[in-house]
């Protein structure tokens, strides 16, 4: 199966460039749907910087709270049943 998914992945980016310059066409063109050009840019923004960070918000559901309890338990395990 590994090797499956290597040669898939060989295939795949061995038309890099072509899909690289499909994309900065469709960014490009003048008939192409705003949404269909941001998301071209998009993509090659992602390919070449890779993808912005997300923050993470708290939105009152304790996620932070948990997120700090796993640091402390990674961090100071010794202290984890705080």
């Amino acid at each position: 199966m590994a090797k499956a998914v290597t040669e898939i992945r060989s295939l795949a980016r061995s038309h890099t460039r072509t899909a690289l310059k499909v994309l900065v066409g469709v960014m490009r063109s003048e008939d192409a749907t705003p949404a269909a050009r941001v998301s071209a840019a998009n993509a090659i923004l992602d390919r070449g910087w890779g993808k912005a960070p997300q923050a993470i918000q708290d939105g009152g559901d304790g996620l932070r709270e948990l997120i700090h309890k796993i640091e402390r338990i990674i961090v100071h395990p010794e202290n984890s049943h705080s």
